[in-house]
């Protein structure tokens, strides 16, 4: 049905998609370095790729930000040395090619958060699973990673950027990438499926509005939403048992 729909009133949502991201304000990237070393204990290996919510945008430094938080819950039991491969506006096969070409450098780990830039663009749902595939095999190939974390689309429909009925078509089919996302993963041994659905109502609350704790812009997460982000992320690291967490 939404891609249905979306068909039917594509000549309203392309003018209202033009004209959300012309007066949407323009995020700066964070500041903070984008490769390092970090903390005491086992050395664990991090790649953190995706789009522009990987890359941070919406925090105003990446220690607030995805990358930032979880490198400061590993360190805690970890020597972590981190890279960073993420791109403003990704899609996923945009970011298969940018890590095609790559130099190749084994991680341990490598937190994925890609699917919203291709939901915008219209990707089919079966072209945008068979190139998260694809993706998934170069990194366990090319970069020799243990375990992927998957990270589960956001909760579209309550972004306050997104005027409707653009926001309720985005939202469907977001929810739908989403669903299927974490049907593959749970099929997949070295593949931890991260729900961002429901993290605001969970972790900060029911009674805060939406507003308070996204960026902004109103369409990128802030520092809360990253921090519990980041806090899913690493529970799922954790559990995966890819590194090991004993003092040296």
């Amino acid at each position: 049905m939404p891609n249905v729909l979306r068909t039917l009133l594509a000549p309203v949502l392309l003018v209202q998609g033009k004209r959300m991201f012309r007066s949407m304000p323009k995020l700066r990237p964070p500041t903070g370095e984008p490769t390092g070393t970090r903390g005491d204990g086992p050395p664990l290996r991090l790649l953190v790729t995706g789009d522009s919510s990987a890359a941070g945008f919406g925090a105003e430094t990446q220690d607030d930000a995805l990358l930032g938080r979880i490198v400061a819950r590993l360190a805690e039991t970890n020597t972590v040395t981190w890279d960073l491969a993420a791109r403003f506006g990704s899609t996923t096969p945009k970011t298969l090619s940018y890590l095609c070409k790559r130099e190749p450098e084994p991680f341990d780990v490598a937190v994925v958060a890609l699917g919203l830039n291709d939901v915008i663009a219209g990707t089919p749902r079966r072209d945008w699973m068979a190139a998260y595939r694809d993706l998934a095999a170069v990194l366990r190939d090319w970069y020799d990673v243990a375990h992927i974390v998957a990270s589960g689309l956001p909760p579209v429909s309550e972004f306050p950027a997104i005027p409707q009925p653009l926001r309720w078509v985005l939202g469907r089919q977001a929810r739908e990438y989403d669903e299927a996302l974490e049907a593959w993963a749970d099929g997949e041994e070295d593949v931890s499926y991260v729900g961002l659905r429901v993290s605001i109502e969970e972790a900060i609350g029911r009674d805060v509005p939406i507003e308070e704790v996204m960026s902004d812009d109103g369409f990128h997460p802030g520092p809360k939403v990253y921090d519990e982000w980041a806090r899913r992320a690493v529970e799922a690291i954790r559990a995966s048992h890819a590194v090991s967490q004993q003092a040296a």
